[in-house]
């Protein structure tokens, strides 16, 4: 029988809401905006959420088929007040999880360590023994996210720069910020900054990243790639690389002289280009032998970046 530089979990980089609960899969690539008074630094000695090391949403795998709802809910309150869930639950009202993995939404972080207290350790995985109606004490994984795996900070000299930040859509969810700046280091360089994308309620992440790269020449690789493999342990998947498209950014044109002052809607994302632009430039440099084919990037909604098919007036 079984017995059982870092912004507090947050970056600055990643105020939103929660819209991922695929584990490892990304429905959508959120982009949000950047509006906190430390983007421009990794350096911040704040913390958002002290004295809690882990998201209070916990991942648990290799469920007994026939185990349901309130039987992994009985397996688990020991631990705390919690909630069960799982990917398009309610739409299915299934009372079984349809992929032999749920998530645990616990109402007190505290409850999370004891969870992890409770777990037989096998290197650096972890296991607590489940019952079901037909499977008795079977090893299910249990997998906590650490807040602190949600920055990592590779080049603490050097300023983030938005503009030489790219979005990493669909990361699995298992993966570290650190792994995730080794990863884009290897294959580019110059990389001084990576987060993972996380919820604000739970901490969870939400199966995106950012990375920030220390120079041009690294940045508009990646993105010039936009497809890479995240290879690390059991992890091997192709991602979605984009710029990071910021939404306060003025016309590098015309610095709001043609748009009344306000901030650009348009992004270039082709590297001869680069630039964010209002409609009366786009309109004026996109017209240009060579460039009305490119392809403008915004903002759908308040932060799902797009790209939009650009009618010429």
């Amino acid at each position: 029988m079984c017995t059982g530089y870092v912004w507090g979990g947050r970056s600055p980089f990643f105020p939103g809401d929660d819209s991922f609960l695929d584990d490892g899969h990304c429905a959508d690539q959120i982009v949000p905006s950047l509006n906190s008074p430390s983007r421009s630094s990794p350096k911040s000695n704040s913390s958002d959420y002290p004295g809690e090391r882990y998201s209070r949403k916990v991942f648990v795998g290799g469920l007994p088929p026939d185990i349901d709802e309130e039987e992994i809910t009985a397996s688990f309150r020991r631990f705390g007040s919690l909630v069960v869930d799982w990917p398009h639950k309610a739409e299915s009202k299934s009372y079984f999880p349809p992929k032999g993995y749920a998530f645990l939404l616990f109402q007190d972080e505290r409850s999370v360590q004891e969870l992890i207290d409770a777990c037989l350790k096998d290197g650096d995985k972890l296991y607590l023994c489940v019952s079901s109606p037909t499977i008795k004490d079977k090893p299910v994984q249990i997998r906590p996210w650490n807040l602190a795996d949600s920055d990592y900070v590779m080049d603490g000299s050097q300023p983030l720069d938005p503009r030489k930040t790219i979005f990493v859509g669909g990361v699995p969810r298992p993966l570290r910020a650190v792994e995730l700046a080794m990863i884009m280091d290897r294959l580019y360089g110059g990389v001084c900054y990576a987060g993972i994308d996380t919820d604000p309620e739970l901490k969870y992440p939400k199966g995106a990243g950012r990375v920030a790269f220390s120079n041009q020449q690294s940045y508009i690789a990646a993105i010039s790639a936009r497809f890479v493999q995240l290879q690390h342990g059991d992890i091997d998947k192709r991602v979605e690389v984009k710029p990071y498209v910021l939404d306060d950014q003025m016309c590098d044109e015309c610095q709001g002289a043609r748009c009344a002052g306000k901030f650009a809607p348009f992004f270039c994302a082709n590297v001869t280009c680069l630039q964010y632009y209002c409609e009366h430039c786009w309109a004026t440099i996109h017209s240009r032998a060579g460039r009305e084919f490119h392809k403008p990037l915004v903002k759908e909604g308040a932060d799902r970046p797009r790209t939009v098919p650009f009618r010429w007036c």
